[in-house]
């Protein structure tokens, strides 16, 4: 039987302003993208998240981005490479000791976002991500887009680069993601979206923005806690790759 991770962002509350279900999500995906109190998530939110993916038996990553609370990490930064590399140090070592107090621990890196976006072609922010957890954890595996130059540099550097595809989002003919500031950038129809994501995991193909079919071949898909009816849509993608005879489970 065939198997495809699902993956979600969560930890993506701060304070007293709430966004996403958490526990919701763990009921359908694999593995867990844990904001790292850059782009979101407090060191509570960070614990109690780690807890329940923990709970749930959901792998728990460190979702890294630009230090940038304001725009949600969203927002290019032309930042030192050097700087980079600290920021992301710090936000892996941050998830791995709260995650640590729950019993639990990091097991891959995710970047967020802008910075997500960045390293598709940014070689030199790329290589800082690379760097960065490599020096922290040469075992941690890396998600990315599929023919980004951070999953290239981080084979380069012997670690394991792991191709990921969205569900919830829409392909240009090149490969990249949509601008979300462009109409139809983000899927919201759970029916459509689940149709997106059995074709990835079935036919290692997407339909892009254009009408045109690419080849892509993906690990992991991810499926965004933050977006309006994000759990309907996860719980949709499940059953309908279950349906398939697809399992659902972590790429580790």
């Amino acid at each position: 039987m065939a198997i495809i991770d699902l993956n979600s962002d969560v930890g993506e509350s701060f304070g007293r302003w709430t966004l996403g279900d958490d526990a919701a999500m763990f009921e359908s995906v694999s593995s867990a993208n844990v904001a790292c109190g850059f782009h979101a998530g407090d060191p509570s939110v960070i614990r109690s998240t780690c807890e329940k993916a923990a709970k749930a038996g959901v792998v728990i990553g460190a979702h890294v981005g630009y230090r940038d609370l304001a725009g949600f990490g969203r927002r290019f930064m032309d930042i030192d490479p050097t700087e980079l590399a600290d920021d992301v140090v710090y936000q892996i070592g941050a998830l791995q000791a709260l995650a640590a107090t729950t019993g639990a621990r990091v097991q891959y890196v995710k970047p967020h976002g802008g910075l997500y976006n960045a390293i598709v072609k940014h070689t030199a922010q790329a290589r800082a991500v690379v760097d960065a957890v490599k020096s922290v954890d040469p075992n941690l595996p890396i998600l990315g887009l599929p023919g980004s130059e951070v999953l290239r540099l981080a084979e380069e550097a012997g670690l394991r680069g792991v191709s990921e595809a969205f569900a919830d989002r829409a392909y240009n003919p090149d490969g990249t993601l949509v601008s979300r500031s462009q109409p139809g950038a983000v899927l919201h129809d759970p029916a459509e979206v689940a149709q997106h994501v059995l074709r990835m995991a079935t036919e290692q193909t997407v339909k892009t923005i254009d009408g045109s079919i690419l080849n892509i071949r993906a690990e992991s898909i991810c499926v965004h806690g933050d977006s309006p009816g994000a759990v309907a849509m996860a719980t949709a993608v499940k059953s309908a790759l279950g349906d398939a005879g697809v399992t659902v489970g972590s790429f580790l």
